[in-house]
């Protein structure tokens, strides 16, 4: 169905987006689900009970939007739904931006990241064409593979680069993350939907109804889609670096250590709160 908030606004976009990533959508039981689909599928036939009014039905199909996937009605697995996003991702962004990484714990955390990434990805894909596990298999492996070299490869770069005093060190090694998932994310884009560039995916009309297949709109699906994943985690992993090394000077931080953990969390979900949508 058409979004509830006018697209051509920015104020319309984010409160729609705001919707897409709602949490709250996670708690929604399997009964308030088919309560849901049942309304929207009266609404549609003109079968709806009288008294149902417009917040109810906005409301059914929030429900149904941020659960069922469009093209197959099927659920989502939980984590790896949009409204999943932010308390699933959070922790992940966390442990990516953790100070004085050590060799295996930027492996581990960039291979955690592209794990999610991968799967958020598959779980949301346009399934109007079928695709192999293979497809999605070789774009999560080149994903991991890019990720980890690239995170691996700057932080001895800056390691070894001596003009660096240490606290410029730490400060540099902080922004690593951001090029690592960013090119990472366009690689999973590319190697796991490159299959729509030859097939084209299918276009409908503003009835639902199947018009055709086109290429084009792949490819433009395709470019929008990697230009997303490069802009999306820009905010995520770059303001945190920054707040937190002015913060990191404060003298309460400095008076108690133990609360740099905690307020990074925070600092994080903040960013990714604002950012996402």
């Amino acid at each position: 169905g058409k979004p509830r908030f006018q697209q051509t606004s920015f104020y319309g976009r984010f409160r729609h987006f705001l919707d897409i990533i709602d949490p709250r959508t996670l708690f929604v039981t399997e009964r308030r689900l088919r309560e849901a689909v049942q309304l929207l599928e009266d609404y549609k036939h003109g079968t709806l009970r009288p008294g149902v009014t417009n917040e109810q039905l906005w409301s059914a199909q929030k429900i149904k939007q941020a659960i069922l996937h469009p093209d197959t009605n099927e659920k989502i697995f939980m984590p790896f739904r949009m409204s999943g996003y932010i308390p699933f991702g959070t922790p992940i962004v966390v442990g990516l931006l953790l100070p004085n990484q050590t060799l295996a714990s930027t492996v581990f955390w960039q291979w955690l990241n592209q794990s999610h990434n991968a799967c958020v990805n598959y779980a949301n894909r346009n399934a109007t064409k079928p695709s192999p596990a293979s497809k999605f298999i070789q774009g999560y492996l080149g994903a991991v593979i890019s990720a980890v070299s690239i995170a691996v490869g700057l932080n001895v770069l800056v390691q070894k680069a001596n003009k660096f005093t240490p606290a410029t060190r730490l400060l540099v090694q902080r922004f690593v993350p951001f090029p690592a998932v960013a090119s990472a994310n366009i690689c999973n884009v590319v190697l796991m939907r490159y299959g729509e560039l030859e097939e084209g995916i299918d276009v409908l009309d503003g009835d639902g109804n199947l018009v055709g297949s086109s290429k084009i709109a792949a490819r433009h699906a395709l470019l929008e889609t990697a230009l997303t994943r490069v802009v999306l985690p820009m905010p995520i992993l770059v303001l945190p670096p920054i707040v937190m090394s002015m913060l990191e000077k404060t003298a309460l931080l400095q008076a108690r250590p133990r609360l740099l953990l905690p307020v990074q969390s925070l600092v994080c979900l903040a960013a990714f709160g604002l950012a996402l949508p």
